[in-house]
């Protein structure tokens, strides 16, 4: 039973944090259109991209703010026990891993020819694809504050690893889900295996890095080499700016369809091997 509180506890906890914090980033965002003269309940909003991108930007960077209040303000806990440890240098672990990743999985994609290369974009929008990366650095923070922060921190306070590792990512893979609508059944199934193995090894490479700097950056650079670098689908999201123009060929499991490679048997093979060596190092380093 104090398993099962402390799981809907958490699970509550990480909605009530959603919640607040997307409204809160909501409102703010909104807000600062009428400095500029703009009304943004008659529907006057920023149209220069430059300034829609800033707003984006911004938002993310609001959103990040409210778990880290939350924890010091209502659990009083230090930020090093939510994971912002000292080793920041794990950051680029992180960044590291996630480029092999992502490489590796888009690479053996392109072999089987179910991604095709059609060279660099002529003028590649820089400035577009530098606030994309600003974008990514908050979101993936945001994400990771809250699935391997707040909720994996809570739950391995009086629960096993396990069972940690298991909200997590449910917490993880659940708002994840409506993108995938539509979709064919055999994409779904691997989209939804993707995103839990993906978290399972983020959850995996925190422990073993005793912080979550990894994980944030890891989550960070997928998703800019995968949308801004390769110029592919991220999470069903179609391409604004990108360096290279790698498109899919056709629409099945190897390249992911219209989900992108996220949603690829390829992937799957990729993070599945990255989750099982983590697994074992973790295993020697903390024997059960």
């Amino acid at each position: 039973m104090r398993t099962v509180k402390q799981i809907i506890k958490v699970i509550i906890i990480f909605y009530v944090i959603t919640i607040a914090a997307t409204l809160i980033s909501e409102t703010l965002t909104i807000a600062l259109h009428f400095p500029f003269g703009l009304n943004p309940l008659k529907g006057e909003l920023f149209t220069d991209p430059l300034a829609q991108g800033l707003m984006g930007i911004f938002g993310f960077a609001v959103m990040t703010a409210i778990p880290l209040l939350y924890w010091k303000l209502i659990h009083k806990k230090s930020l090093p026990e939510l994971g912002l440890t000292k080793r920041a240098g794990a950051y680029l672990i992180g960044i590291i891993i996630g480029t092999v990743l992502i490489t590796v999985s888009a690479g053996a994609a392109l072999l089987t020819g179910s991604l095709q290369y059609h060279g660099l974009f002529a003028q590649p929008d820089v400035t577009m694809i530098l606030m994309s990366l600003g974008g990514f650095v908050f979101q993936g923070a945001y994400e990771e504050l809250m699935c391997r922060g707040v909720v994996q921190q809570l739950m391995l306070e009086k629960t096993s690893v396990p069972v940690a590792v298991g909200v997590s990512t449910l917490l993880f893979t659940v708002p994840h889900l409506p993108a995938m609508i539509g979709g064919t059944p055999s994409l779904i199934v691997l989209g939804i295996y993707n995103l839990i193995v993906l978290s399972i090894l983020m959850s995996l490479i925190t422990l073993l890095t005793k912080s979550i700097w990894a994980a944030c950056a890891l989550h960070t650079i997928w998703n800019f080499i995968l949308y801004n670098i390769m110029g592919l689908n991220l999470s069903g999201t179609d391409v604004t700016a990108a360096v290279f123009d790698i498109r899919s060929a056709g629409n099945n499991i190897l390249n992911g369809g219209e989900y992108g490679i996220e949603a690829s048997i390829i992937t799957a093979a990729v993070l599945t091997a990255a989750a099982c060596l983590c697994y074992v190092i973790y295993t020697k380093k903390s024997p059960p």
